[in-house]
């Protein structure tokens, strides 16, 4: 494996790992509140969130790249630092990763949430257990199939972006040259063989995660049996 081609596996895990946390962190008390919220405009808030599901990759790209860029919020924020913008940075693919694979883990943790129903939260208040305990302690354990779910997708549709992680990080090496980008530009390049490489590499990984999470539903549906 070349220095090159190792450079774009750490990015590339990394940026996956930094994104699944901070959405797991982010999604979390989303999802409990969509789950939860009667109000009309919870569903408006969930259908924003899923949005990244059936808007193209290039339009979500394009106008997050004006707000990352300098004239743009984005701009603002890195001037905190002396920096001039957000965009072709690794902060900026973060940025990008949590909004495009929001709905991979949001979802997933908000059915879970659904599916749990009412009764253990009722049992647990009349064990004068608080809202906040009663979070932790019965809510999220019940839900952990949802989160592990959420997780692997997450990780593995950031592994996977192309798009938007082109649109607003273009094609820096050791800064936001990803995996899916290296493809590209070895394809553009005429070299096969690594292009090759990456590729059957990353099959083999959608293999195991289509795996992981078909291995989760079974294990959940036989524990609810």
């Amino acid at each position: 494996m070349t220095t090159e081609i190792s450079t774009a596996v750490r990015l590339t895990l990394q940026l996956a790992a930094v994104t699944t946390l901070v959405l797991i962190l982010v999604g979390t008390p989303l999802a409990w509140w969509l789950a939860r919220s009667r109000r009309w405009w919870a569903e408006v808030v969930a259908a924003i969130v899923a949005l990244p599901l059936v808007l193209p990759p290039t339009v979500l790209g394009f106008y997050l790249l004006l707000l990352l860029g300098p004239s743009g919020p984005g701009g603002l924020l890195a001037g905190l630092w002396g920096a001039r913008t957000l965009a072709f940075t690794f902060e900026g693919l973060v940025i990008g990763s949590v909004i495009y694979s929001m709905p991979f883990v949001v979802q997933p943790i908000r059915n879970a949430f659904l599916a749990m129903g009412e009764r253990p939260l009722e049992v647990a208040a009349t064990l004068r257990a608080s809202p906040l305990r009663a979070f932790w302690t019965v809510a999220v354990p019940l839900a952990r199939p949802g989160f592990l779910t959420g997780a692997v997708l997450g990780f593995a549709h950031t592994v996977g972006e192309f798009g938007v992680v082109l649109m607003i990080g273009g094609n820096i090496p050791g800064e936001t040259k990803v995996l899916s980008v290296a493809i590209y530009d070895y394809v553009e390049t005429l070299q096969w063989r690594e292009a090759n490489l990456l590729a059957a590499g990353m099959v083999a990984f959608a293999f195991l995660v289509i795996l992981a999470v078909t291995l989760v539903d079974r294990h959940v549906g036989r524990v609810r049996e």
